[in-house]
């Protein structure tokens, strides 16, 4: 490492450190367990989730939640993956952040059953302010397929914007869907308004 290095430069380097255990007004975001396994098959098995994701392949199965668990809960993961869970300390999805060719990316994904609650917007917010703590000055990229607009909508509460547009392969799709870029720049970030 060069001597000249900053400590933002650093950190940029690094990674955000060990993943953090993050309470919300109605979730708890913690790292992931192997004992999560049946839960995210259970919700990645639901075409519904899983034709929203990229590399996700349908059927999901619970084979394929112990290879991901397997990275995801080692020192192999340089970024960080919540488990989201309400109350119950029950796994219903996912927000993570990974070091990819364009940078740091967030994706995230929910149990169908706890859609339109708010849940994703929550947890994103709160797995966003914590990773900024932590990394500050980082852009954070992202995406959707062009037919998830709940999604958009997820990340523009937080101050994503959209950069541009392509084809996406979607593993459990087996085909070409269309998919925007998105991007959070410095600065660009909406803190999540309290609950009323």
């Amino acid at each position: 490492m060069n001597a000249m290095q900053t400590s933002v430069e650093r950190a940029r380097t690094a990674g955000p450190g060990p993943c953090p255990t993050i309470a919300t007004a109605r979730l708890t975001l913690r790292p992931h367990r192997m004992s999560d396994a049946d839960a995210i098959a259970q919700s990645l098995a639901d075409f519904q989730v899983s034709r929203m994701l990229a590399r996700v392949p349908a059927p999901y199965d619970r084979q394929d939640a112990a290879e991901w668990l397997g990275v995801a809960t080692t020192d192999l993961n340089d970024g960080w993956a919540f488990a989201i869970t309400a109350g119950d300390d029950v796994h219903i999805g996912c927000v993570s952040f990974e070091r990819r060719r364009k940078g740091w990316e967030i994706g995230y994904w929910l149990n169908r059953f706890y859609w339109r609650r708010g849940y994703m917007s929550e947890a994103v917010h709160a797995a966003i302010a914590r990773f900024l703590m932590r990394m500050p000055g980082t852009e954070i990229h992202s995406g959707i397929f062009a037919d998830n607009l709940a999604s958009l909508r997820v990340q523009e509460k937080a101050g994503f914007r959209i950069t541009g547009c392509s084809e996406v392969f979607s593993v459990a799709r087996a085909a070409m869907v269309p998919h925007l870029e998105t991007l959070l720049q410095p600065g660009d970030f909406r803190p999540a308004m309290p609950r009323q």
